[in-house]
């Protein structure tokens, strides 16, 4: 089932200094899972669902992304080029084709409220959607979107079960019965992203670096019970850690990937 058109605006500013020395040089959304890029798989997520424009809040080393995309032909596609005369047969197609990418420079240091603000002017319909450029999940946008509509409100924030730091070990009188790396805990939701907005949001942001999108604005729009949570039951993980990256890689690689909803 393919949602109306509409656009996803995706933060893909921030630093990800917990990540270390991976990005010194690599952007977090850069970041690589299975040989691509992180922002790519939130991206194949929404272009299943048939959301395939996209704006881009950049800042540090947005220099790559901006490559990234811009040579994104030439990294997807298998070629031929005859040396000399520069003559370039390409010998497949990506599935890629009809995304539309808007990368926009929100600033060095701006916080998320301004980077949002600061993209308004290419949102020009009344609902979007946005998330960050680190979590994947395997969320029924659809269902999503449905939830959104029914309540008439700003924002749907999607809630999510965050996955354990430490393996999970299910025993009986000391024998292991099962032993889970990432398990998901069920005490409570955390915030996932996956929100979806409408353009009354705007009035709440701020054309400035220092506006503050979840301590600023959504505790504005909560204290006018203007926001509502979507519980996604299932999978999601984000990228915070190196281990958290190798995680994700690992499950990539047994073919578990629980948010490859596109074939």
């Amino acid at each position: 089932m393919r949602l109306k058109i509409m656009k996803v605006v995706i933060f893909a500013g921030g630093y990800g200094s917990r990540l270390g020395s991976i990005t010194e040089t690599t952007p977090k959304p850069m970041v690589k899972i299975g040989g691509k890029p992180i922002i790519w798989h939130i991206m194949k997520i929404y272009s299943h669902y048939g959301i395939k424009e996209f704006v881009l809040c950049l800042g540090y080393k947005q220099d790559v992304i901006k490559e990234y995309f811009h040579n994104f032909n030439f990294l997807s596609s298998d070629f031929e080029i005859r040396l000399g005369g520069e003559k370039i047969k390409v010998l497949n197609h990506h599935d890629e084709i009809d995304w539309k990418i808007t990368l926009v420079d929100t600033g060095l240091n701006t916080l998320r409220g301004g980077r949002l603000k600061r993209v308004e002017k290419y949102l020009k319909g009344s609902v979007h959607m946005m998330t960050y450029g680190d979590g994947v999940a395997d969320v029924d946008l659809k269902k999503l979107l449905m939830f959104h509509k029914s309540h008439k409100k700003i924002l749907t924030v999607t809630g999510v079960y965050p996955p354990s730091r430490f393996g999970e070990i299910s025993e009986e009188n000391s024998k292991v019965i099962s032993f889970k790396e990432k398990p998901q805990v069920k005490s409570g939701v955390i915030n996932g992203g996956f929100f979806v907005f409408d353009k009354r949001i705007f009035k709440y942001l701020k054309d400035d670096e220092k506006c503050d999108l979840e301590k600023q604005v959504f505790e504005k729009l909560v204290s006018k019970g203007e926001v509502m949570v979507y519980r996604h039951l299932k999978n999601w993980a984000c990228v915070d850690t190196e281990r958290d990256l190798k995680y994700l890689n690992e499950v990539w690689e047994t073919g578990n990937a629980f948010w490859k909803v596109w074939k």
